[in-house]
Parts: structure tokens; C-alpha cells; sequence
């Protein structure tokens, strides 16, 4: 079983609250859920889709082929409807369509019509809406009505009683009218998973790693991440600042890091280029800090609400002057929690920098898991706090040290002064001009480097071990890569190479015998220029036979890149 439901209209139609519904009860019924949300940069108007896909066994990326279409105006329709399946079903009130559907293919449902006559008002008709899809797949209604309790909890009974109302009446028409439908859904598929995006996935990650200080400018489509953090700031003492632009954020978050807590950020590109100025003061005065770059489309303000790949190259750049940083491009929401958590870990041990490299796909996309083990979280105060500040008898902020990394103390823990300055300076934090300390401090922040290429984790090989066709690929498009690897398997031996962790490049190369090993390299990365190549040439010397490249500003299809895959093949 795999189904796909699509649910489109105008933006303020509750496109979000019919799909957010769904996929919990998909999720809770134990099913494999993929989504991802295709919108428009304005508040009202234009047309906007959320596309859920469901099945009984895994699954990690969205399909071409829609199964059932909850239209919720007549654009709706005109754009999707012929990407109905055999079988696929258009649910839609003629009310808000403003238009009648002859076909079997067709299911009117009054949305705002039930939701009146049964309550009293219109407000319920996307709880009609979201039932009435349920009724067609033919699920039980009683995981649903679970969730408009937990939904609703706050606004009393009267409320929840209502909507429960409201649900029967569009499951019972639904159930009752829907003579063609055609699906078959198990009642439960096992016990129930959680739902999580990538943006929830990092702000989680951030709590749980003991960040007590976010600072950013809301920047589509990074928001969610100050979003999920502020919901969780009163329960475990952070501290949330929404700045008045990307420069303060970024210093506000330097500043916070400096005074002795676990701080971050968050922006897109074009905030990010306001923060660089900052991301250099990083790497002087040795600060830790993590900062997550959220991509959209550029330059400039580019398309706000749509994903690329195309700042990969200017993270590794980014910053006047040359120290250690590290990047990584989490795949999904369970590597974005594991990795958020290793950033923090990078950045506090070694002072610098690390940038955690997302796009708007894997942002908003929701994935479903079984659990997220905390137990892989490590966190360790590496600060000299207290009585172990206070025990010695001097301290140099910048101490040159064999692995360059210095002592980093907490200011007023004791009667030391902790002295930093982005200008060049010497051990113990004061400016210098002379050329001796600058090249050796410059030697003692780069030697870091060493260190972390071991810490760096190599890529992921998943499918055939030693595979004629490799695709390689970077950041959010894993999911797509494994479908793709799982789809052609039967008929090719194929395997997928995905870079997570990308600077700096890791020691361990024993993986780069896949690749001069196989038949034919096929690149995948969404932008024009296939920046991971020119950045995988320049470490390795090594050049990818094929690219598959898109720059449109949405995400593959699985079915659109196995075609693209098979004819490179």
C-alpha cells in the first residue's frame, strides 16, 4: 500500500491545518509518512498545495502520482487533476470550486454545508474536509477525533463536541456517497510514530543540547526553528531574542557565547550574507556559536518559499580572512537532530564556528519515526567554570597549545580577566601588530583543522557495495536518492554515496574506492552549477561523469529523477 493525498488552494484556506490533520492520523495509525509543502510568498491568494504520501513500508520522498485531490478551489483542480492515478479520486464542495464535476473521479462533499447545518457555523469545514478524506480511504474515524481533542483541549468542550460533530457528518457523507472509491487501507498498520520536520528536528536537537541562547531575524524558511525553540524557552530557561536584523543576531548570539552559554542562530542566504562580518569575529576572538543557514533560492530575495542547493559554496567561503569551520547538510530530520547536537558538541570544543547547511525541502517536509534516541546526544561543559577558574594561577584567552585550542573560560568567575578582541592579538587577548604573534596565532587557530578532519564522519554508501551506477549526493535530497536506489535496484546494481558531514573533508577516504570503482558517476544536487562537484574536484581531484541538476525552486519527483537516472544510465 502507497497512496498519495494532495491537498491544494489558496493560501488562508487551511491547507496546512487539513494536512497537518492527516498526517498525524497516518502517522498514529502506524504508517510510513512522507510530506512537503508547496507555497506562496504572500498571506492570502495564490495557489498552494501540501502533498502527503502514506504506506505501509518505508518510504522517503514525494511521488509525480496523486492517489486522492482535496480541491479546494477550481485552480486546484486544473493543475493536478492529471496527475490522478488509475484509480485516483477529486474530493471537492462545489461551493468553493464554484463549479460541478461530472465523472466517477469526482466526489462533491458540502464542506461548509455540513459544517453548518451541524454546528451552527462555517468554521468547522476543514475538520468536514479532513473526515471526509478518511472516510473515503476507508479508515476509522477514532484517531482523528483523538486529535481534535488534544487540538481543541484549550478552547473547552463545547469546542471539541463540535468538531467531533462536524467530523462524523463528513466521514458519514463521505462513506455513504463515495460508491467508486477504490482504496484499501489497512484499520492499523502497527503502533504509532512520531512526525517531525527538519526545522522542528534542529530547534528539538538545540534544546535537548543545552542551547540557552537563540538570537535571529525571522528569514523564510529558517523561522521554524526560532519558532519550535521560543515554544520550549519558559520550560528550560532560554533565552529567545528576535533581533532587528541578521547582524545583531548574529553578535547578540557571539555576545551570549562569550558570557559563558550555548548559543545559535538562524537565517537564510540572504541573511547570512548580512552575518558574515560576524562569522569572521567568530573565528578571531575563537567564540563558539552554531548557526543554521536555511537555503532558498537567490540571489537576493530570489523565490522565499522554495528550496535550492546553491549556497553550499558560499558557507565554505564565507568570512574575510582565513580559520576553521565546520559544515554540515543534515538528509532528514532524524540526521538534522543528531547533527545540531554534534554541532554544538564541534563548536564548544574547538571554538569556531560550525554551520549546519538546510534548504526548505528538508525545512518543512515531514518525515515519520519510531522514536529519536537520546541517548546519542553528548554534551559536555567544555568551559572552565567556578572553582576550576578560579584554582588557577593565570590564564591566557589565546594560549597557544599543541592542538590550538585554548582554555575558555567563563568572565567573572573569578579575578582572572578573560581579555578577547577581533583585532589581531596575542595569548592573552591584547592587539598586536607585529608580524611574529600574527603568524603564529594564525598557525595555532588553523591548527584545529588537523583535529576535526577526524572527527568528520565519511559518507553514506546504501545499496549495492560495490555498484556499477553511483549516485552522489549532498544535504536533503537523501531521501530521494535511497527511493531512487531502491526503485532501480531490480534492475541495475546501484548505490547511493550521500555527504551529511562536508567540511572540513574527512581523513578517512576509503570510500572514494566506490566511485573510481563504478561503472558510471551520476551527480544529483539542486542548482545550476553543480557546486558539490566543483567542491569534491577541488579536495579530490576526482570529476563526476553525469549531473542531474534543478534550479526550478521544487524538489524532485522520485518518478521524474528514476526517468532522469535511467537515461544517464
Amino acid at each position: 500500500m502507497d497512496y498519495t493525498v494532495l491537498i491544494g488552494g489558496e493560501a488562508g484556506q487551511g491547507i496546512q491545518t487539513i494536512g497537518g490533520m492527516l498526517s498525524k492520523v497516518f502517522a498514529r495509525a502506524g504508517f510510513h509518512v512522507f510530506s512537503h509543502q508547496d507555497y506562496m510568498s504572500r498571506i492570502r491568494g495564490g495557489h498552494n498545495f501540501y502533498q502527503i504520501r502514506f504506506s505501509d513500508t518505508p518510504i522517503h520522498s514525494s511521488k509525480k502520482t496523486i492517489d486522492l485531490l482535496v480541491a479546494l478551489n477550481l485552480e486546484s483542480i486544473e493543475i493536478h487533476s492529471e496527475r490522478l492515478s488509475e484509480h485516483g479520486m477529486v474530493v471537492y464542495d462545489k461551493d468553493f470550486v464554484k463549479k460541478t464535476f461530472d465523472g466517477d473521479s469526482f466526489l462533491h462533499v458540502p464542506f461548509e454545508g455540513i459544517s453548518k447545518d451541524k454546528t451552527g457555523t462555517t468554521v468547522m469545514a476543514n475538520t468536514v474536509a479532513t473526515a471526509s478524506v478518511l472516510g473515503m480511504l476507508g479508515m476509522e474515524p477514532d484517531l482523528f477525533e483523538e486529535i481534535i481533542k488534544e487540538t481543541f483541549k484549550k478552547k473547552g468542550e463545547d469546542v471539541i463536541s463540535k468538531n467531533i460533530e462536524a467530523s462524523r457528518a463528513g466521514y458519514d457523507y463521505a462513506v455513504t456517497k463515495c460508491l467508486k472509491c477504490n482504496f484499501s487501507v489497512p484499520l492499523k498498520a502497527e503502533s504509532g510514530r512520531m512526525l517531525i520536520n527538519g526545522n522542528q528536528a534542529i530547534g528539538l536537537s538545540a534544546v535537548a543540547s543545552g542551547c540557552r541562547f537563540y538570537s535571529a531575524y525571522p528569514m523564510t524558511p529558517s523561522t521554524g526553528i526560532m519558532i519550535y525553540i521560543a515554544s520550549k524557552a519558559k520550560d528550560f530557561g532560554i533565552v529567545v531574542e528576535q533581533a532587528e536584523d541578521e547582524i545583531s543576531a548574529i553578535n547578540m548570539a557571539l555576545g551570549a557565547s562569550f558570557a559563558g552559554v550555548r548559543a545559535m542562530t538562524g537565517t537564510s542566504g540572504g541573511g547570512f550574507a548580512l552575518m558574515v562580518e560576524g562569522l569572521s569575529l567568530a573565528g578571531m576572538t575563537e567564540t563558539p556559536i552554531v548557526i543554521a543557514e536555511v537555503q532558498r533560492p537567490g540571489p537576493a530575495t530570489g523565490l522565499p518559499t522554495r528550496t535550492e542547493q546553491a549556497d553550499l559554496l558560499f558557507l565554505l567561503h564565507a568570512g574575510h580572512g582565513e580559520f576553521p569551520r565546520v559544515v554540515f547538510a543534515p538528509g532528514n530530520p532524524e540526521q538534522a537532530f543528531y547533527l545540531t547536537s554534534r554541532a554544538f558538541e564541534l563548536a564548544e570544543k574547538y571554538q569556531i564556528p560550525v554551520l549546519i547547511l538546510s534548504d526548505q525541502y528538508l525545512a518543512d517536509s515531514q518525515w515519520s519515526y519510531e522514536g529519536l534516541d537520546l541517548k546519542r546526544l553528548n554534551y559536555k561543559d567544555y568551559r572552565i567554570r567556578g572553582e576550576d577558574f578560579r584554582g588557577l594561577k593565570e590564564y591566557r584567552r589565546h594560549q597557544i597549545t599543541e592542538n590550538g585550542v585554548s582554555p575558555l573560560a567563563v568572565p567573572g568567575d573569578a579575578e582572572h580577566v578573560v581579555v578577547t578582541d577581533s583585532d589581531e592579538h596575542d595569548e592573552d587577548g591584547h592587539i598586536i601588530e607585529d608580524s611574529e604573534t600574527r603568524t603564529r596565532m594564525v598557525r595555532k587557530r588553523l591548527k584545529k583543522l588537523d583535529a576535526l578532519k577526524k572527527e568528520v564522519s565519511p559518507p553514506e554508501l546504501y545499496g549495492a557495495g560495490s555498484p556499477e551506477y553511483l549516485l552522489i549526493g549532498w544535504g536533503s535530497t537523501y531521501g530521494l536518492l535511497r527511493d531512487a536506489v531502491d526503485r532501480l535496484s531490480r534492475t541495475y546494481s546501484i548505490g547511493m554515496l550521500h555527504f551529511s558531514q562536508l567540511y572540513p573533508f574527512p581523513d578517512d577516504r576509503e570510500f572514494l574506492k566506490v566511485i573510481v570503482n563504478a561503472k558510471k558517476t551520476i551527480l544529483v544536487e539542486q542548482n545550476a552549477t553543480a557546486q558539490f562537484s566543483r567542491y569534491f574536484r577541488a579536495e579530490t581531484g576526482i570529476s563526476f561523469d553525469e549531473h542531474i541538476l534543478k534550479y526550478d525552486g521544487r524538489p524532485f519527483m522520485i518518478e521524474e529523477l528514476t526517468e532522469e537516472v535511467t537515461k544517464r544510465i
